[in-house]
C-alpha cells in the first residue's frame, strides 16, 4: 500500500480541504481526490486523463523522462535482450519471473490452446474478403464470449484463469487467420512443435501446397516485437479495457474493445504511418527535401517514428529493437527495397544530425518494428493486428489486476458541461 503519510491542503472559498498524497514505489506522488466531490461539491477537469491515475497497479512502470520501462521491476531492455515472450508473459500475469520447470508447465499450457473452436472458421467467412485485419479481430475475439462459455464467469478465479491463457493462445491463431482470409489463402493450422513466435510466422506464410521454414533469426525478431509491445502501462486501450472490465464484461468484450482502440492511428497505427512515411519519400536521394521540411516549422510534414510522447530522452525498447532489425536486414537484404534502403540512411542521419539530437528526435521502436515487418514480408494492414496479438497479455493481466482490487468500481468520469442551462419545452407552433 503506498505510503499516506503527507496531506495536500485545497483552498476554496476560504475553506481548506486536507487531500492525502499517496507515495508510490516510483514515480511522483498522488494527490488522492477520492472524497473531494462529496466534501467540497467541486471534481478535477483533466482531459486526456493526463495528470491523472486511474487506479494503482503493480505490472508496469514507465519514467518518460529517465527512458525507463520496468515489467514488475525489470528493465525492458533486459527482458527483450535475456528473456522471450511467454517469460515475459508468466512475468506480467504472475509477478515473478518462473522456475524453469515453471515456464515449461507454461508455454506447453499456451501451446495447447492455441487451435480455436472449429465453428469459428465460419465466423471469419462471414466478413468481405477486403475487410481490414483488424476489423476481423475485433469481431472474432468479441465473439470468443460465444464459444467459450466456461470461461466468462469473472467471478470464478479459475475461470479468468482459463480465459487469460485462452486468449494468449489463440491470439496468434486469429491474427494469422484473419491475415490468411484477407489474402485469400487458406487457413493454417497452428502446429504444437513450434515456439510461439515460430508458429505465428508458419501459419502466416506457410501455404499447403510446399513445406516452410521458419527462419531462427526471423522468428527471434518476431518474438522481440512481441515481447517489446507487451505492456504499456496506462495507455489509452489499456484503459480501455479496464473501463471495459468495470462493467463486469466478460473477458473476450474487453479484449475486443482494447483491440477497437488500438485500431486508432495515433495509438497502434504509428508503426504504419512510419512505413508510409518512408514510402512517401521514395528513394535516397529524396532524404535532404524530407528533412528540410521537417526542420520547416509552416510545413505540416511530421517525421513518423522518431521520438516519442512518452519518453523525452530516448526510447529504451528502441536499442533492442534496433539490433533485430539490423539482424533481419542482413539476412534478407536491402538492396533491392528502396524504402528499407531509404529507412538506414534516414536512421543514420537522425543518429548524426544536431538538428534531431538536440530535439531529441531519436528513431523510436516504432520506427524499427515497422522495418522488421516489412521485411518480413507483412503488409501495413497487419501490423496493428500483430500489435494487438502482442499487447494482449498485458491487457490481460491489468484485466486480472483489475478484478481482483477490493476498491474497483464502474468508471463514470466526470465532465465540465458547457451546453445550455435547464430551459423549458416550446410546444412545435410556437418555435
Amino acid at each position: 500500500m503506498a505510503d499516506t503519510t503527507k496531506t495536500a491542503t485545497l483552498t476554496i472559498d476560504g475553506q481548506a480541504f486536507e487531500l492525502p498524497i499517496h507515495s508510490p514505489t516510483a514515480g511522483p506522488d498522488v494527490i488522492d481526490i477520492r472524497k473531494l466531490y462529496g466534501q467540497a461539491g467541486v471534481f478535477t477537469y483533466d482531459p486526456g486523463f493526463t495528470s491523472t491515475a486511474s487506479c494503482d497497479s503493480t505490472i508496469t512502470f514507465i519514467d518518460g523522462d529517465k527512458g525507463e520501462l520496468l515489467h514488475r521491476g525489470y528493465p525492458i531492455d533486459q527482458l527483450a535482450s535475456k528473456s522471450h515472450y511467454l517469460e515475459v508473459c508468466f512475468l506480467l500475469l504472475y509477478g515473478y519471473l518462473p522456475a524453469a520447470d515453471e515456464l515449461e508447465k507454461f508455454e506447453n499450457l499456451v501451446t495447447r490452446h492455441t487451435m480455436i473452436h472449429e465453428q469459428m472458421h465460419y465466423f471469419f467467412r462471414g466478413f468481405r474478403r477486403d475487410a481490414h485485419p483488424m476489423a476481423t479481430m475485433v469481431g472474432v475475439v468479441g465473439a470468443m464470449s460465444a464459444f467459450y462459455h466456461d470461461s466468462t464467469d469473472i467471478n470464478d478465479e479459475h475461470q479468468r484463469e482459463v480465459a487469460s491463457i485462452r486468449l494468449i493462445a489463440k491470439m496468434p491463431t486469429i491474427a494469422a487467420m484473419a491475415y490468411k482470409y484477407h489474402i485469400g489463402q487458406p487457413f493454417v493450422y497452428p502446429r504444437n512443435d513450434l515456439d510461439y513466435a515460430s508458429n505465428f510466422l508458419h501459419m502466416c506464410f506457410a501455404v499447403p501446397a510446399e513445406e516452410y521454414q521458419v527462419n531462427p533469426i526471423l522468428a527471434r525478431a518476431m518474438d522481440r516485437i512481441f515481447t517489446l509491445h507487451a505492456d504499456h502501462e496506462q495507455n489509452a486501450s489499456t484503459s480501455t479495457v479496464r473501463l471495459a472490465s468495470s462493467s463486469g464484461a466478460n473477458p473476450f468484450a474487453c479484449i475486443a474493445a482494447g483491440i477497437a482502440c488500438l485500431w486508432g492511428p495515433a495509438h497502434g497505427g504509428a508503426n504504419q504511418a512510419c512505413l508510409e512515411m518512408l514510402r512517401e519519400i521514395g528513394t535516397v536521394d529524396r532524404i535532404p527535401e524530407y528533412i528540410a521540411r521537417a526542420k520547416d516549422k509552416n510545413d505540416p510534414f511530421r517525421l513518423m517514428g522518431f521520438g516519442h510522447r512518452v519518453y523525452k530522452n530516448f526510447d529504451p525498447r528502441a536499442k533492442v529493437m534496433k539490433e533485430s532489425a539490423d539482424e533481419v536486414l542482413a539476412l534478407l537484404g536491402i538492396e533491392n527495397n528502396p524504402t528499407l534502403q531509404v529507412a538506414k540512411e534516414l536512421e543514420r542521419i537522425a543518429l548524426e544530425d544536431p538538428y534531431f539530437v538536440e530535439k531529441k528526435l531519436y528513431p523510436n521502436v516504432d520506427f524499427y518494428s515497422g522495418i522488421i515487418l516489412d521485411a518480413m514480408g507483412f503488409p501495413t494492414s497487419m501490423f496493428t493486428p500483430i500489435f494487438a496479438l502482442a499487447r494482449t497479455v498485458g491487457w490481460i493481466s491489468q484485466w486480472k489486476e483489475q478484478l481482483a482490487d477490493p476498491q474497483l468500481k464502474i468508471g463514470r468520469p466526470r465532465q465540465l458541461y458547457l451546453g445550455e442551462a435547464s430551459r423549458d419545452y416550446v410546444d412545435i407552433e410556437k418555435r
